[in-house]
């Protein structure tokens, strides 16, 4: 306990953001909603802005750059079409703001070298289910934290928490990583009390768990009365301020066996270097990869998709088909993906090849696609009415992939991908 004490500490003292920083954004904050107010009041927009995400929870993490959540919760009163031109109209013309595109477009204002605000427009709801998209009840989660999280020692194990997270590629619901949102891991370390409890609780989930904070559901009742398209995730955690959402819905089984292993990784051996960036040593992989006599590939695939969410879950299922389609004549040993937040990402393979394959025919009643899977394939074979082919892969993984890449490139273009190149092998 005094090794895992004394790494926690340690680990704290880097991911607390400097006073300088706290203080400039504060500054500049209080600026822009004075300016929000009165442009709104003028302009007689029914409005008002809140500030939301880590910032306003008091559980914000050092980072290469700060995005503040500020909403603006509009009376109910306005459409949907009219929530983002309203707000582009109250933000007027200030410069280095950008408009993103989404579900409901949202803006973004660079404030300094490393710091923005995050502008979106959300609907003013008293009742959670007046909800139109997930956004509007972002006000009701700031009000649920502050109010249930007010001690320092709290507020410091979520940092620690979001860091190993950060540092493990489990941190955040966006489709490309499928992991812990920050609003989850606050009330994750809220029930747990700390992140200590939080990992060994997590390293002991097997099929399912549900986390029912406010506990809203009597034993297995919150699996029958839930949403049962959300609890596909293996931890369920229930929103306090919703009991029909899964605050977890996001989190994926792969991301969570991944999460577990660290988690059984750092209680064994506590380090410092499980809560820093890790990247993979390209040069180690590749000497392990021909020591065990395997094919390492490094792929290259780039979208003209938006930047952010939507270029990264693009990215993400491309490299799943990706997968899934090596999977057919090899065996995965290893495999990685990065989204570099911008519109490219690169994936990696370590591969084995199967000795041998059967492929699936058609019915033997079908002559003609018989003959022409005949003339396709050698050593068929008939079973329960159908035709097979036993077929040896003698080829290796980037054989494969020049020939896929041709055989499918109206495939990669419906799947937005712009370019893929193999950059080593």
């Amino acid at each position: 306990m005094k090794k895992i004490n004394s790494v926690l500490n340690e680990v704290l003292q880097k991911i607390r953001p400097d006073k300088e920083e706290i203080n400039f954004l504060q500054k500049e904050l209080n600026k822009f909603l004075i300016y929000f107010n009165s442009k709104s009041k003028k302009l007689k927009i029914d409005a008002e802005i809140f500030v939301g995400g880590s910032f306003a929870k008091k559980t914000m993490m050092k980072k290469g750059s700060y995005d503040i959540d500020l909403f603006v919760r509009f009376d109910k009163k306005y459409s949907e079409k009219e929530l983002s031109p309203l707000t582009k109209k109250i933000l007027g013309n200030l410069n280095n703001l950008e408009e993103i595109h989404g579900s409901r477009d949202y803006f973004r204002l660079k404030i300094g070298e490393k710091f923005y605000f995050e502008i979106v427009p959300v609907v003013k709801v008293n009742n959670p289910k007046e909800a139109r998209n997930i956004t509007d009840l972002s006000y009701s989660h700031v009000r649920y934290i502050n109010k249930k999280i007010r001690n320092q020692r709290l507020l410091d194990e979520i940092l620690i928490a979001k860091a190993f997270c950060h540092a493990t590629g489990t941190y955040g619901a966006e489709s490309y990583i499928n992991g812990f949102s920050g609003y989850s891991l606050e009330l994750l370390i809220y029930k747990y009390k700390s992140f200590l409890n939080f990992i060994e609780a997590m390293t002991k989930v097997k099929d399912k768990l549900v986390i029912d904070v406010e506990r809203y559901y009597k034993k297995d009742r919150a699996m029958i009365d839930m949403n049962s398209s959300k609890l596909n995730s293996p931890v369920i955690l229930v929103d306090p301020t919703y009991k029909q959402r899964n605050a977890l819905a996001a989190l994926s089984k792969d991301t969570f066996e991944k999460f577990q292993k660290e988690c059984v990784k750092f209680l064994k051996n506590p380090n410092v270097e499980f809560f820093e960036q890790r990247r993979i040593d390209i040069e180690k992989l590749k000497e392990k990869t021909k020591k065990e006599k395997n094919y390492f590939v490094l792929l290259q695939a780039s979208t003209k998709k938006q930047e952010g969410d939507i270029a990264g879950s693009k990215l993400f299922k491309f490299y799943r088909h990706m997968e899934e389609e090596l999977k057919k004549f090899f065996e995965i040993k290893e495999k990685g993906f990065n989204y570099n937040s911008k519109q490219a990402a690169r994936f990696y393979f370590v591969a084995k090849p199967k000795k041998e394959i059967i492929l699936e025919g058609p019915f033997v009643d079908d002559k003609n696609n018989v003959k022409k899977f005949k003339s396709e394939h050698k050593n068929t074979f008939i079973k329960k009415k159908k035709i097979y082919s036993k077929m040896k892969v003698d080829f290796d993984l980037k054989k494969f992939l020049d020939k896929w890449k041709t055989k499918n490139k109206e495939r990669i273009k419906e799947m937005y991908i712009e370019k893929l190149e193999i950059i080593e092998d």
